[in-house]
């Protein structure tokens, strides 16, 4: 029986790097038809994540000459994880499995070789895993092994140096979407699911063409999202925090105070009073601050507003 193969490309104003990158990825396809890897009923699946530029005109152009590819186009920009998660949702019921893949080409597109190899050998889920960062910046390779590392502490099951570079099964990824939440955080979910899996190195490129849509400020919105979609940690630590605070106060107001009232120390001076104070303050609304965090992410899923919705589809 032939196995159909779906790729899902999440694009968001992609018109400078499709002309360069749609050639090789219709090719890796077809390549991998042609050898026998994948069947026929295999498609390349464009997501057009509410693009401003000429992003979908290009994917229609690509759908009127060529069968194979498909296009799904968002009624408006959700963000990376909702325009990926949608293309797999279409997907869900005719491959029988998926690999997502971003539209810059900076995972190397011939890891998917080895992970339909992977996927024939009884592996559900196959990561594709940078082995290095020699093209990040300093600043990008220490933050990003640094997130890792501290959602590793925080107790999140996540693989290392993964992002969203992967093979879901068929059955994976009906497990995948049965996780209705809002927050989505995929590459920490992934694990959760619990089927068997494997990994595929590889070394990351540059950009072919066009601008990163992944600035300092996404990356760190991502990250926290990260953190507070899979872990209670920073809750604990303000409980704990507040504890400690709490018993070295009163242990200082004691010593303080038996100090002056032996004459040893002389009234307390204004200006330790106000840092107490401004310090104080500062803790509380920090706290209150992490806490909001959460309510707000409660607040968001117990609506149960639809993550996104898919304005049209070529298939």
């Amino acid at each position: 029986m032939e196995k159909c193969l779906y790729i899902v490309v999440p694009c968001f104003n992609e018109e400078d790097c499709l002309p360069e990158t749609e050639p090789i990825f219709l090719k890796k396809l077809q390549d991998l038809i042609a050898s026998k890897a994948i069947g026929e009923k295999s498609r390349l699946v464009f997501v057009d994540d509410g693009s401003k530029d000429k992003t979908w005109s290009l994917i229609e152009s690509y759908h009127e000459k060529c069968p194979l590819v498909m296009g799904v186009k968002l009624s408006r920009n959700k963000g990376h994880q909702y325009a990926l998660m949608a293309g797999l949702s279409v997907a869900l019921d005719v491959a029988d499995a998926t690999v997502s893949i971003d539209a810059d080409l900076q995972d190397d597109i011939n890891a998917i070789d080895k992970m339909v190899e992977k996927w024939g050998e009884g592996s559900d889920v196959v990561y594709g895993v940078r082995n290095d960062r020699d093209t990040d910046s300093a600043f990008k390779k220490f933050t990003a092994e640094a997130f890792y590392k501290i959602l590793a502490k925080m107790g999140v099951d996540i693989v290392y140096n993964h992002a969203d570079f992967r093979l879901l099964s068929n059955r994976a990824l009906k497990a995948l979407l049965e996780y209705k939440e809002t927050n989505l955080f995929i590459r920490g979910i992934i694990p959760q699911l619990g089927y068997p899996s494997s990994k595929v190195t590889y070394s990351r490129k540059e950009r072919m063409a066009g601008k990163s849509h992944y600035p300092l400020k996404k990356m760190l919105t991502l990250a926290w999202n990260g953190i507070t979609s899979n872990s209670d940690f920073p809750l604990h630590c303000l409980l704990f925090f507040g504890v400690f605070l709490f018993a070295v106060s009163s242990i200082a107001m004691i010593v303080f105070g038996i100090l002056y009232g032996v004459g040893v120390l002389p009234f307390y001076s204004l200006t330790f009073i106000l840092g107490s104070i401004f310090l104080g303050v500062g803790l509380v609304l920090m706290g209150q601050g992490i806490i909001g965090e959460y309510i707000g992410k409660i607040n968001i899923e117990v609506k149960k507003r639809p993550r996104y919705f898919i304005e049209e589809v070529l298939r």
